[in-house]
């Protein structure tokens, strides 16, 4: 046989509920109905949608759930595929000052929270993991984020790349989540996507499908 293409992967999606100044989450919205937005329209051979988790919009408060999601897709809990092939985590975000979808390289170990999180945490320069070292400490993807980009670019989307995910609960969840990939073998990326107003949601649950499959086909 030839080219058998991309290898199986299954991706794991989060989105965040409303917070402060942002009543309606879009990210809640596209999460909740991915499963049932794909299943209509077929997910390319090879890729598996695992658990469509909604995360309090919360940094210390909310970890016991972050982590529970996230070690359910390696501990093969949620799909019997999660064991073979590759596993990608895909979180989503809302910057309700955006115009277009941004793909966020890196996290940084910092927490500066501009209002309080959704359980009344306000950290102020304090490092997110402190065993990391300081605040300063970069995590990146290790996914081609210029490469995916640009695909979805071509697709006819409003995307960039970004470097910037924040000092939020985003970057938060971000940092968290790059640091037990690379602990644990998987992927992980965080995407930024406009509020419904800029953006309308049916071009977002089409983004959101899109970018999977444009994961699902990397090698």
């Amino acid at each position: 046989m030839g080219s058998e293409g991309p290898p199986a992967v299954t991706i794991y999606v989060t989105g965040f509920k409303k917070f402060h100044g942002v009543s309606e989450n879009p990210t809640e919205t596209i999460v909740g109905n991915l499963k049932e937005y794909v299943k209509k329209k077929g997910l390319p051979k090879g890729l598996t949608l695992g658990s469509c988790s909604i995360l309090d919009t919360a940094g210390q408060g909310a970890l016991a759930p972050l982590y529970q999601t996230l070690q359910s897709a390696i501990s093969g809990v949620d799909t019997k595929t999660s064991n073979s092939g590759r596993i990608i985590w895909v979180h989503f975000g809302v910057n309700s000052g955006a115009t277009r979808f941004a793909l966020e390289h890196q996290a940084v170990n910092e927490a500066t929270f501009r209002c309080p999180d959704e359980m009344g945490w306000k950290p102020q320069k304090a490092p997110i993991i402190p065993a990391d070292g300081g605040i300063s400490r970069i995590r990146k993807t290790s996914l081609p984020v210029e490469e995916v980009t640009k695909a979805l670019a071509k697709m006819g989307y409003e995307v960039m790349t970004s470097d910037d995910a924040g000092r939020f609960v985003c970057n938060y969840v971000y940092y968290h989540s790059l640091r037990f990939a690379e602990q644990n073998g998987t992927k992980s990326l965080f995407v930024h996507v406009p509020l419904f107003l800029t953006i309308d949601e049916e071009t977002q649950m089409q983004f959101a499908a899109a970018l999977l499959e444009v994961l699902a086909s990397l090698n």
